[in-house]
């Protein structure tokens, strides 16, 4: 199935349950978008979504806010240098808040990080942070750090007429609009069912693809092989 685009999905939502707009509005039908947008973005680390942002730590401050849209840090790397194309690097280890609290009890000690936590958030996906990170040691000095982090992309709207998802996963995205669609008019069970489940065939599909075949490639890891039945004589 090709991809959508906002004009050509919303057709096929009213087109798949047979209603029009004066039933599904723009404003339902965006709703059902970012509800499977959302429920696709949870169901599969998607590796468009990985992203990276640095900065420079403040000397003798614990805390540093992550980028907007942060839904979950992957890693934080610190540069023993004020520049990032001339420091060495390390990953700091991912601790528990109160673990932080036990090595460093006072806030006073400073040093090159070794741990960070991540706590708080924000209060909706257009907030300037989305949490922040708890580090420890303080830093004794402006370090360079890096922040790899997926990030909620912006959904498909009648402004963003293309995404990732819509052009890359359309019939699951089309799949999971269906279910919220179903689910709203209180539609026929059977139809319900039928949605979800081939939502769930397309997500499996999506999912190996993203955390298996995008993971590996020929010459390390030699060709995928398909294990084919012999026909019996």
């Amino acid at each position: 199935m090709a991809g959508f685009t906002y004009a050509t999905l919303t057709t096929a939502i009213q087109n798949y349950t047979e209603v029009d707009s004066n039933v599904l509005t723009s404003t339902i039908t965006d709703q059902f978008i970012e509800n499977a947008e959302l429920r696709i973005f949870r169901d599969v680390p998607i590796d468009a979504y990985k992203k990276q942002s640095t900065g420079n730590l403040v000397t003798g401050q614990t805390t540093i806010n992550v980028p907007a849209k942060t839904t979950f840090v992957k890693g934080v790397q610190v540069y023993t240098s004020t520049s990032v194309a001339t420091g060495t690097n390390t990953w700091l280890e991912k601790k528990d808040e109160s673990y932080l609290q036990e090595y460093i009890p006072a806030e006073t000690s400073t040093g090159t990080p070794k741990y960070y936590a991540m706590f708080g958030g924000a209060t909706g996906i257009t907030d300037t942070t989305s949490g922040r990170l708890f580090i420890a040691p303080a830093p004794d000095n402006t370090y360079v750090f890096k922040i790899h982090y997926m990030a909620i992309p912006e959904g498909l709207s009648s402004s963003n007429t293309t995404t990732y998802i819509s052009q890359y996963f359309g019939n699951g995205l089309l799949y999971a609009c269906l279910i919220e669609a179903y689910g709203y008019l209180k539609g026929p069970m059977d139809m319900l069912t039928l949605y979800e489940n081939k939502y769930k065939q397309e997500i499996e599909q999506f999912g190996i693809e993203q955390v298996g075949r995008r993971k590996r490639d020929d010459y390390t890891d030699g060709t995928v092989r398909i294990q084919l039945p012999s026909r019996s004589p």
